[in-house]
């Protein structure tokens, strides 16, 4: 059998040629086989029905196998000689003939060296798609982030203005003011606990006199 892989030819025939040619191959070896066998019961038949033969089976079964071989032998020589024909003449396109689906590389024809130059640009744009994505997924996970900024922004404002309205309803104007009120509350209170624990001590000293 051929070692071509006659790929092109597999294009258009649906088929490998090699593939083809076993198959026809496999089917006249079958077709011999069962011939032999045909003429090995038509010879007993006529042994049968001869007085005094002394021919056994077994006998005429060798002698099939061996005619057998022979034509096996014969076969192989004249199939191996049909093949070559087939696969040369028949069964191959041959090499100025362009199927109908390539045709568009006759109209758009390039070098090796073209191929590898667009195939080094598609590499590029890939890589550049590749950055582009990160760099958008990146943008995204900001304002993810910005979002939960301005939603705490936005608490610490609505904080400053209820903040803001009790401390008008306790008769302070602004925030600046009521800052300053806190403040000085803060200290009057300070003031009143420092009191408080030196007065507490005073009292535990006299206990103990």
């Amino acid at each position: 059998m051929s070692v071509n892989p006659m790929a092109y030819e597999a294009q258009f025939f649906g088929f490998t040629p090699q593939t083809c040619m076993l198959r026809i191959y496999i089917a006249f070896q079958d077709y011999l086989f069962e011939m032999m066998m045909v003429v090995e019961s038509v010879i007993l038949k006529k042994l049968d029905g001869l007085p005094g033969s002394n021919i056994s089976r077994s006998r005429i079964r060798k002698s099939t196998e061996k005619f057998l071989l022979f034509m096996k032998e014969r076969f192989d020589k004249l199939f191996s000689k049909m093949e070559e024909v087939l696969l040369q003449l028949v069964l191959s396109i041959p090499k100025n003939v362009l199927l109908p689906e390539d045709k568009v590389h006759a109209q758009y024809p390039y070098t090796k060296e073209q191929f590898q130059e667009l195939q080094d640009e598609v590499n590029q744009l890939q890589e550049q798609y590749k950055a582009e994505a990160a760099a958008g997924q990146a943008l995204r996970a900001e304002l993810e982030e910005q979002k939960a900024v301005q939603a705490e922004l936005e608490k610490i404002l609505q904080w400053f203005d209820g903040f803001d309205n009790i401390c008008r309803e306790h008769g302070t104007g602004n925030f600046k003011e009521s800052l300053a009120f806190l403040t000085k509350n803060s200290k009057k209170l300070q003031d009143v606990l420092k009191d408080v624990e030196e007065k507490s001590k005073k009292i535990k000293s006299d206990q103990l006199l």
